[in-house]
């Protein structure tokens, strides 16, 4: 299976150490990762011509190999390497080269394969290798990075220079915080891991894998599956759209607390009146989202801690996110909650529980190891922090930029919730429901076209 954690720029030199010092040489490493990639080259170059570029670091070894790999396989290769090789590895690499080597230019049409630089980089890329960049991504033909992208920062994803908009990234080793991070992740196109062999550490942030969800044991009745209460307040329409999302998310029974009028609301949903203890005590209830369309006036913030209170599973979206502070969670079992923020409303926590970080992973992460809740930090490159790690996920489908949409996955992770009485595996789950409706439900969709979709997605994964 292939390698899930997502390292940081010093594990991944810890691996790397840790496989020499075990016996393995540096030279075997590198044509571990250059042959795993050629493979990849070579499939997708299909016999066309192939252009390495290679850096004058040990990723420049890399493209070496590939180079040498995709010759004695019968390609046509071009090498372009501004710089001779600065490593003994990667002298190796470029001695056992059997082809000839140009110091600038690019040949037109062909596979481009960029190993400029890999993994590491910290300085801005300048001179000619940021002239060769710029003449790649004005190129013609289909482009692939090696390991991590040029001019790409591993850890934060910064740009260190022109990004070039790739078709393939194939990440050596190991996955980079930087293959799931935003804008770089846009470029990146598609992307596979080639696993050279590493031990990697188990406590790493993983990429998360698609869940198995299980039906309803033989003798489940509505209770034994999930009672789910959504508190509503001020607006009447998302917590019906997460209300409508929960339904489909496998819950036994959906209630939804509102005192407005749901004429359009389906004859399944249970509407009962405003939240009180004695509907949020009731001993049946297996989860309560709180937050969709609440509102941020005095009845909204006694709703939330009566909620609190109450002691139930529960998420924690939208409204009630600004009214979330230390002195509301205290004495309760944060174990138990689950936050679904995103940017501006991780930024409102971490301002309010007084984490000072700078990118989305470390607030995220800082969220949770501060306070025990578990966050789920949405948006195009969502990730996951709670008590089993930090999960990060593929980019879901950009048509998810609409309102409301972050309102059905409340519902989603709510009854999820309500079913598994986990809050990570819930929110975990919740994700990839998400992102599947949001492919099953097309192009150009509203935020009720996308919450009717979910019974389809959520079937995807049984």
């Amino acid at each position: 299976m292939p390698p899930t954690a997502v390292l940081t720029v010093d594990q991944m030199r810890a691996a790397e150490q840790a496989a020499m010092s075990a016996g393995t040489s540096e030279w075997e490493l590198m044509q571990r990762a250059g042959e795993g990639a050629a493979q990849w080259v070579a499939r997708m170059a299909g016999g066309r011509d192939v252009c390495v570029l290679c850096g004058p670091g040990n990723n420049g070894g890399d493209g070496y190999v590939i180079a040498e790999s995709l010759r004695r396989r019968g390609n046509l290769v071009h090498v372009v390497a501004p710089k001779e090789p600065r490593t003994d590895t990667a002298r190796t690499a470029r001695n056992a080269y059997k082809g000839e080597v140009s110091t600038e230019g690019l040949p037109h049409d062909h596979v481009y394969v960029d190993c400029l630089f890999g993994y590491g980089l910290t300085r801005e890329v300048t001179g000619e290798f940021a002239q060769l960049l710029k003449v790649l991504q004005d190129a013609t033909g289909y482009k692939i990075a090696v390991d991590v992208p040029s001019s790409v920062a591993s850890d934060t994803g910064e740009r260190l220079g022109s990004v070039v908009e790739y078709d393939l990234t194939l990440a050596l080793g190991g996955w980079k915080r930087a293959h799931f991070t935003m804008p770089v992740m846009a470029t990146m196109g598609v992307k596979r891991v080639v696993d050279i062999g590493l031990d990697l550490p188990a406590d790493a942030p993983r990429l998360s894998k698609a869940p198995c969800i299980s039906a309803p044991l033989a003798d489940a009745h509505k209770y034994r599956r999930g009672l789910l209460a959504i508190v509503a307040g001020d607006m009447p329409g998302a917590p019906l759209l997460a209300a409508e999302a929960a339904m489909r998310s496998g819950a036994g029974y959906v209630k939804l607390l509102s005192n407005h009028s749901h004429p359009d609301a389906p004859a399944e949903l249970v509407i009962e009146s405003a939240a009180t203890k004695e509907t949020l005590f009731d001993d049946r209830l297996s989860a309560i989202l709180v937050g969709p369309g609440l509102g941020r006036n005095p009845e909204a913030r006694d709703a939330l801690g009566t909620a609190l209170e109450a002691g139930r599973p529960a998420i924690l979206d939208a409204d009630a996110l600004h009214l979330l502070d230390p002195a509301r969670v205290a004495g309760c079992d944060t174990a138990r909650i689950g936050v679904t923020p995103h940017e501006g409303e991780l930024a409102k926590l971490c301002e309010a529980f007084g984490i000072d970080a700078a990118s989305k992973f470390d607030r995220a992460d800082a969220l949770h190891s501060r306070t025990g809740i578990t966050v789920l930090a949405k948006g195009p490159d969502t990730l996951l922090a709670g008590p089993d790690g930090v999960r990060f996920f593929e980019r879901g489908s950009s048509w998810l930029s609409v309102a409301g949409t972050g309102d059905v996955l409340a519902g989603i992770a709510a009854a999820r919730l309500a079913v598994l009485g986990d809050v990570q595996q819930s929110l975990e789950e919740a994700v990839w429901i998400h992102h599947e409706s949001a492919r099953l439900a097309g192009p150009a969709f509203t935020a009720g076209k996308l919450g009717r979709t979910v019974d389809n997605a959520l079937g995807s994964f049984l």
